[in-house]
């Protein structure tokens, strides 16, 4: 301490050493310096040892301080890169899902400025990605779309419009059409945080789904024509419209036979004949007239300007004449007809109920009628179409309680006056109006189809009663369209023949041009199937047909009966002798046998005896009776040619 003192004199005197001087050896680091405070003098001395000590510690402090954040600063660079990285791939990623969408997509700022504008939208309107992109604004983008032609309208208009609707708060929707037709929707929606989306879909194909589907619900599929709904929409327009003094008609038409075309030829076949059916009734339509398909073969018209039932009477004929025009189809030649129904507003209804069931009514008169023809509706078709009903009713009753008989008309031979055979028909006794004529059933059994049952009765009875005849005489069946189009005749013919006993060729099954006509080849196969059996084939009603010499070409008939027509007008000066006389000669040249039908008087006996025909059928000789009278008369006309013998 003393030594310190004396430095610290020598310090005051001015002597250097105390600036280079040791304690102890020990370097003072720090000068003395002057308060002038009370003439003191301050010295503060540090140790050199001391001070490196501390320096050396405040260094490592600040090099690890410094470490840390080097190493802080390095890890946030290397986050903020990661992070840069993820933001660019989740862009990227964004972008590609936004280009990808069906749907184009804009989507503006509160300026109306792109924010992002895909690539889907700028393929819809043919647009630059020049221009279609960030920072444009909505107007010169619609101006871009008019100037390539996506846009007719008033650009400045439009886009106030979406502006003013989107700052309210309010979606907007809207149509618009793209280059090549495309139908365009475009959906502005308001976004809270300021600006919108718009979302531009391509509706072209939902749209023509949506007009095929309206058109559907309106058109009937396969003719194009008005449907039911759109037939009567049509009819209460012009039900309204009717002035004082004119007249609406509406005509119901009905394809005769359709059904039987349909069985027999396919049902390719038949929409084929539907579809020439529709072209042709377009054809026979006046300006403001309307042609509808109501179903299956059901058609109707309205005819909006008839001034008389002579207007519709033309037209009904035009249609008779376009629709007998013969149809080919596949290799088929088709012909067809119709039965029409007529009803007249106002004289025969003015609400569209009453006029649709009176010209319903007017149809099934002329079905009754004998199809091929029409009819305008009267009062009494109503109670008439009742009957009708009734007896249908009864019928179907009938064939389950088994009301019904088969008679048999013997056939005379003409060269002998022996019978060679009978021809079994079918007879209903009814149990309140008695027998009821086959003229009345008859059609009502084909309209319904009930004819194919009632047909299989009579063949089965028929085969079991001749089996118990002379073993000479024949058995003639009437053959229906409809069993004829059925594929298992031949069997169902087999089988009435194993069940009863009978001979194959004591069977004559009957058939008519009609059969023939629908599809002759199908026919000539069932026909060759029989005649394998062994039954005999007989021609009916020959001549009241199209193409009877043609037929007799194709297929070896044994028989051809001559229309019941022909022989009671066969006296008369005309033509009807001459077409008897060469029948004959037909058959005769091919080996047939004739049967002329409707014989009643002995003069027309001895006239076809002259010409040559094989036999006769008729009330001169004997009607229709049933089988114990039949019994009765074979045997004694068996009896009386024993006798001559």
């Amino acid at each position: 301490m003393r030594r310190l003192r004396t430095r610290f004199d020598r310090f005051l005197r001015g002597d250097d050493d105390w600036r280079a001087g040791a304690v102890d050896s020990a370097e003072i680091m720090t000068p003395p310096k002057w308060l002038g405070v009370c003439g003191l003098v301050a010295a503060a001395a540090i140790l050199t040892c001391v001070a490196l000590a501390t320096l050396s510690l405040r260094e490592g402090v600040l090099l690890a301080v410094a470490a840390i954040l080097a190493l802080t600063v390095c890890l946030l660079l290397m986050r903020h890169q990661r992070i840069n990285r993820t933001l660019t791939a989740e862009q990227r990623q964004l972008r590609v899902a936004v280009n990808n969408i069906p749907q184009g997509l804009v989507l503006y700022d509160a300026s109306a400025r792109i924010i992002v504008c895909n690539q889907p939208y700028l393929e819809m309107f043919g647009l630059s990605p020049d221009i279609a992109k960030q920072g444009c604004t909505m107007r010169r983008l619609i101006e871009h779309r008019k100037e390539t032609g996506s846009f007719d309208g008033d650009v400045e208009a439009f886009c106030s419009a979406i502006i003013r609707s989107m700052s309210l708060g309010k979606p907007t929707r809207q149509l618009t059409e793209a280059p090549g037709g495309r139908a365009i929707e475009i959906v502005n929606k308001p976004l809270k945080s300021g600006g919108w989306v718009a979302t531009i879909e391509d509706i072209t194909e939902r749209k023509r789904a949506e007009e095929k589907i309206a058109h559907l619900a309106h058109y009937d599929a396969l003719t194009d024509l008005p449907n039911r709904v759109l037939f009567h929409e049509k009819l209460e327009q012009a039900l309204k419209a009717i002035q004082p003094g004119g007249q609406v008609a509406v005509l119901y038409i009905d394809i005769d036979e359709f059904k039987s075309i349909n069985d027999a030829l396919g049902h390719a076949i038949g929409d084929e004949l539907l579809k020439a059916v529709a072209a042709r009734l377009r054809d026979c339509l006046g300006e403001t007239d309307v042609a509808a398909r109501l179903g299956g073969d059901e058609f109707a018209i309205i005819q909006t300007a008839a001034k008389s039932p002579v207007e519709t009477t033309r037209l009904v004929e035009a249609i008779h004449a376009a629709i007998r025009q013969p149809l080919e189809c596949a290799g088929h030649l088709i012909t067809s007809d119709a039965s029409v129904g007529i009803a007249m507003a106002p004289d025969d209804g003015v609400h569209l109920d009453q006029l649709l069931k009176n010209a319903d009514l007017a149809l099934y008169g002329a079905k009754g009628d004998g199809r091929r023809t029409y009819r305008f509706f009267e009062p009494g078709m109503d109670a008439r179409a009742k009957a009708r009903r009734t007896l249908e009713m009864e019928l179907r009753q009938a064939i389950g309680d088994g009301g019904f008989e088969v008679y048999y008309q013997p056939l005379l031979d003409l060269r002998d006056d022996s019978i060679s055979g009978c021809e079994a028909l079918l007879r209903w006794r009814h149990p309140v109006r008695g027998m009821i004529s086959p003229a009345e059933f008859i059609p009502v059994a084909e309209e319904t189809g009930l004819i194919g049952e009632l047909g299989q009765l009579v063949l089965n009875t028929a085969c079991l009663e001749a089996a118990r005849w002379p073993d000479n005489t024949r058995i003639a069946v009437n053959v229906s369209p409809v069993q004829f189009r059925s594929q298992t005749l031949a069997l169902n013919v087999a089988g009435a023949l194993a069940a009863s006993g009978l001979a194959a060729s004591r069977l004559e099954l009957e058939i008519t041009e009609a059969v023939l006509m629908r599809d002759d080849e199908a026919a000539l196969a069932t026909l060759h199937q029989l005649r394998a059996i062994g039954v005999r084939i007989a021609l009916d009603d020959f001549g009241t047909g199209y193409s009877s010499l043609s037929y007799l070409q194709r297929f070896p008939f044994d028989k051809i009966k001559i229309d019941r027509s022909f022989i009671k007008s066969i006296a008369d000066e005309g033509s009807s002798s001459t077409i008897v006389e060469a029948v004959v000669n037909i058959a005769a040249a091919s080996n047939m046998t004739t049967t002329a039908e409707g014989v009643e008087q002995e003069w027309q006996r001895e006239m076809l005896r002259k010409l040559g025909c094989t036999e006769m059928q008729g009330f001169l000789f004997s009607p229709a009776i049933p089988a114990a009278e039949i019994r009765r008369l074979l045997m004694s006309h068996q009896g009386r040619a024993v006798s001559a013998a």
